[in-house]
């Protein structure tokens, strides 16, 4: 049996922590049980049973009762026993969906408030709502996302570490950007930076384009096969990730020569717009605040195309710039130990060229802690 000692883990008083927080959002939102759903590595599950998860798994909290998951699949399972600080860990069988129901008629909650978070498949979620007519299900996952948005010191510390190895890995980007390397060859070198050292990675979006002919206003997704030359630039989003948690950082390089005059006023609002940002969050600030800020982008010529700021590892607040605004939801405040990427991307209206400028901070009484230590500034390569 492997030691579970080997593995990186969070504290008894931690995890102790977590629970304690989640049974006081089920108090106030006055349900019996929390029924938790999540597919994938490092999702909800993990923060509620430090396993890091792998596909589908259901976490049930109940008051004056343990815990227990049920997950998927059947040979996760050994894996899922051996890290989770749940001792209850179940195989949720042939049919996720039964084994749920069976699980809630054991406990005898099939007919009590049960409060729901996560996106449960539609099949599962009717065929619950059907074995169990006398529940009321109600959805939590807004309350849960909100509490996850405050971090602990632990989980800052893995933050931090996230970020150390992303700020390696555009180090690597930069000593390998040269003429003649392809596009899509470039994930490869962010990506060696994590693995060896047990991380993973997160999002590499990145652009290339010529800088006297740009024709993209954001990094994107995925790679394409051309061939970098000098004289390009590179725009990019980049995240690496250790065990749940991860850094996210945005710079833009070109290759050979500096940035043109055009690339340069657009990079200088970008960096005005971040330094504005950062400089005006602290404990209590308002995303109303950041969104006025953020209009200095609307004021120079440009516009904003992406998130201008949004909770690490896409947690809440989530904003534009008021002219740009898209979501629906009201004012929030930031509070202090949430973990925040602060991101302008700022574009051409017409779309023909943008970049993107920023980095991930935890907001604490008075401003913000950085976690990134990469120069803030273009690089030239090559």
């Amino acid at each position: 049996m492997p030691d579970v000692a080997d593995y990186p883990r969070f504290s008894e008083a931690e995890m102790a922590s977590r629970h304690a927080r989640v049974h006081q959002m089920m108090d106030e939102a006055n349900v019996d049980a929390m029924l938790l759903y999540a597919t994938g590595r490092y999702s909800d599950v993990y923060y509620l049973t430090d396993w890091p998860g792998s596909r589908e798994a259901y976490v049930l909290f109940q008051r004056n009762a343990e815990p227990v998951v049920l997950a998927q699949l059947y040979n996760h399972i050994p894996v899922a026993r051996l890290l989770s600080t749940v001792p209850d860990v179940r195989w949720a069988g042939a049919n996720t969906a039964q084994s749920v129901i069976d699980l809630l008629c054991e406990r005898g909650i099939e007919g009590r408030r049960i409060g729901l978070v996560g996106s449960i498949p539609h099949t599962q979620y009717n065929r619950i709502r059907s074995a169990c007519p006398e529940a009321d299900l109600v959805e939590l996952g807004g309350k849960f996302r909100q509490l996850r948005s405050i971090r602990s010191e632990l989980e800052i510390e893995r933050f931090r570490h996230a970020a150390t190895l992303t700020d390696e890995s555009m180090e690597a980007l930069k000593q390998a950007l040269r003429p003649g390397v392809k596009e899509d060859e470039l994930p490869a070198v962010l990506e060696h930076t994590y693995l060896k050292a047990g991380g993973y990675s997160g999002i590499h979006f990145m652009t290339s384009m010529p800088m006297r002919t740009p024709n993209f206003p954001v990094p994107a997704q995925y790679q394409s096969g051309r061939v970098i030359q000098k004289g390009d630039c590179l725009i990019t989003e980049i995240s690496g990730a250790w065990w749940g948690y991860s850094g996210q950082i945005h710079r833009t390089y070109s290759v050979g020569e500096g940035p043109t005059k055009e690339w340069q006023e657009m990079h200088a609002v970008a960096v005005d717009t971040f330094d504005a940002i950062r400089n005006l969050i602290k404990d209590g600030t308002s995303t109303r605040e950041v969104e006025e800020v953020a209009e200095l982008v609307h004021q120079r010529g440009y516009t904003l195309y992406d998130d201008l700021l949004h909770g690490a590892n896409q947690y809440p607040p989530i904003i534009q710039s008021k002219s740009t605004s898209r979501r629906e939801g009201g004012e929030m405040f930031f509070r202090e130990n949430m973990a925040i990427t602060i991101q302008p991307n700022v574009c051409t209206t017409d779309e023909r060229m943008g970049l993107q400028f920023g980095e991930t901070f935890v907001v604490r009484k008075n401003g913000c802690e950085p976690l990134h230590d990469y120069p803030r500034e273009w690089i030239v390569c090559g």
